[in-house]
């Protein structure tokens, strides 16, 4: 079986509160930062630069299970079990690196925009690169090896 992409980060000091406990809000902040390594995965990665591919969140739930703390290494699946007309659903499941424990889990619901803003349908290249994933593609920010 294929696992998702996977983006690595190391939780860093400042993302925690008093007990070295990642900070929920910044759950946001790292999903972003997966999004974004996704869709240069998918081969996305210019024209998320240069505008030419553009979307907006909508909606974003996060359940949390488990604590992450500072300085652990976080491996973010992501995979997209959604896409409709204008928007699509990116999936994450956090994980420290190396373990199977599920941290968290969140669904994130974005829209596709124009550079004016309007909502636009999803290119046939676009679905097609989120229906067939990044699998066994790892994104690795945190000097972690295996």
């Amino acid at each position: 079986m294929l696992t998702a992409f996977r983006y690595r980060l190391r939780v860093r000091y400042g993302e925690c509160d008093a007990q070295k406990v990642v900070f929920n809000a910044r759950y946001g902040d790292y999903i972003d930062l997966a999004a974004t390594e996704f869709m240069r995965a998918l081969g996305f990665g210019a024209e998320l630069l240069d505008g030419r591919l553009d979307y907006q969140l909508v909606r974003q739930t996060t359940e949390w299970r488990a604590p992450a703390h500072f300085d652990d290494v976080l491996s973010i699946s992501v995979s997209s079990p959604h896409q409709g007309t204008t928007s699509f659903t990116l999936a994450f499941e956090f994980r420290r690196a190396g373990e199977d424990t599920l941290l968290a889990r969140s669904e994130t619901v974005y829209v596709l925009v124009s550079p004016a803003l309007v909502k636009t349908p999803l290119p046939e290249r676009l679905r097609a690169g989120l229906i067939a994933g990044a699998a066994e593609v790892v994104t690795c920010h945190a000097g972690w090896s295996p």
